[in-house]
């Protein structure tokens, strides 16, 4: 019973892991707030493109029945050829539609044709409500055209059909998506585990002060570097195993990947000192690693459909560094974007990583602020200690 005792008076103690507090916040964040933010049943109004290069009065009612689709919003009508992949980077469009030239010659005439569509798959889920939806499309207009109209006889055969290409991750193999994806996860969180203590244990053996009062924030940004170094180093050997030993297809360039890992790693390292800033000890820090780090991976695509949040979910889940992360693997590595292809959402993320600094320079100086103010309050003390034992000496 002393045991429990004990162990019961350390767990309120303070000096370890508040766990009383954490298993309840944990309980609220699960049961509360992922209900809210995963509230959408199924991806609705999904982006996708339509390149019409028959521009006729058919394919434009095509176009506005898939338009109408509740899966489906079709962002943007192209009537030139253009690559496919390059109008999903950046999660632009999950599906683009193509209709040839003569489509509607064909329809009208009773020859057998195709509609294009081209699908991404960097999460297959994603894009399956809209394959049932176009070939409902497809099947109600054959009814029509065989004078059926409002058959739901999915047997009907007309002349239209549609052929549809995977692009991305054809076999979704798992290299490309959920092992990918906890690799990157679960590095991120021990990089957190190993930095998210480093202000705390400076305060405990009295270098933080010196710091704070002779360097700048550099001299602490800095200390992140080998740490950062070795988790790209992991995730490099995490990529290379799943290449030659699963089935990965890194479609991206290394440099461009590895670039902007560069800068991405540095703004979780960035965060994890300034969540971890004011705890007492690095164990009470630790505990503040789910703040920041689950809800990329959560809300940034890996667990599920994006388009299945409310826009304002997707929004919100800028805050948190992984989702930053989740675009630019999906971009480089799944569709093999490069620098050029996705300037704004790089342009995007360093407005965001300024953020973070200048976040992480206003907690530096006021820190520093408060110890001068510390040290001044300091030296009066001991200053009158000083004249209070002077009196007394000459008394």
């Amino acid at each position: 019973m002393n045991s429990l005792r004990d162990e019961i008076k350390f767990l309120f103690s303070g000096q370890g892991m508040p766990y009383e507090k954490v298993c309840i916040m944990v309980a609220m964040v699960i049961s509360v707030v992922l209900s809210v933010l995963l509230s959408g049943n199924f991806g609705k109004d999904v982006e996708v493109v339509v390149i019409d290069l028959d521009n006729s009065a058919y394919s434009r009612d095509l176009t506005n029945r898939i338009d109408a689709s509740e899966y489906m919003q079709v962002t943007a009508v192209l009537n030139t050829p253009v690559d496919p992949k390059e109008l999903m980077y950046r999660d632009q469009a999950y599906a683009v539609v193509y209709f040839p030239q003569g489509l509607e010659k064909d329809r009208y005439t009773g020859v057998e044709t195709n509609i294009g569509v081209f699908y991404d798959t960097t999460n297959p889920a994603t894009t399956s409500n809209i394959k049932v939806a176009l070939n409902e499309i497809v099947g109600m207009d054959n009814a029509v055209a065989m004078g059926d109209t409002g058959s739901t006889n999915d047997t009907l055969m007309g002349s239209l059909s549609l052929a549809d290409r995977i692009l991305f991750n054809p076999q979704e193999s798992t290299s490309n998506a959920t092992t990918m994806n906890f690799l990157f996860f679960f590095g991120a969180m021990f990089f957190t585990f190993a930095t998210i203590g480093m202000i705390p244990r400076l305060r405990l053996t009295g270098q933080l002060d010196r710091t704070l009062m002779e360097g700048n924030p550099w001299d602490l940004i800095q200390r992140l570097l080998p740490y950062a170094g070795c988790l790209i180093v992991s995730w490099v050997v995490g990529l290379a195993v799943l290449r030659l030993w699963g089935d990965l297809n890194f479609s991206g360039h290394l440099v461009t990947f590895l670039f902007l890992e560069i800068f991405v790693v540095m703004v979780v390292g960035m965060l994890s000192l300034l969540f971890g800033w004011t705890a007492a000890n690095p164990g009470i820090a630790s505990s503040r690693m789910i703040l920041f780090i689950p809800g990329g991976f959560i809300l940034g695509g890996p667990t599920g459909p994006v388009t299945s949040f409310q826009d304002w979910v997707v929004t919100l889940s800028h805050v948190f560094p992984l989702t930053w992360e989740f675009h630019f693997t999906r971009d480089i590595i799944s569709r093999g974007a490069g620098l050029l292809d996705i300037t704004q959402e790089i342009g995007a993320f360093m407005l965001y990583m300024a953020a973070v600094i200048m976040l992480f320079c206003w907690r530096f100086y006021s820190a520093k602020k408060a110890a001068q103010k510390r040290l001044e309050n300091a030296d009066e003390h001991q200053h009158k200690l000083d004249k209070l034992a002077a009196e007394i000496v000459s008394k």
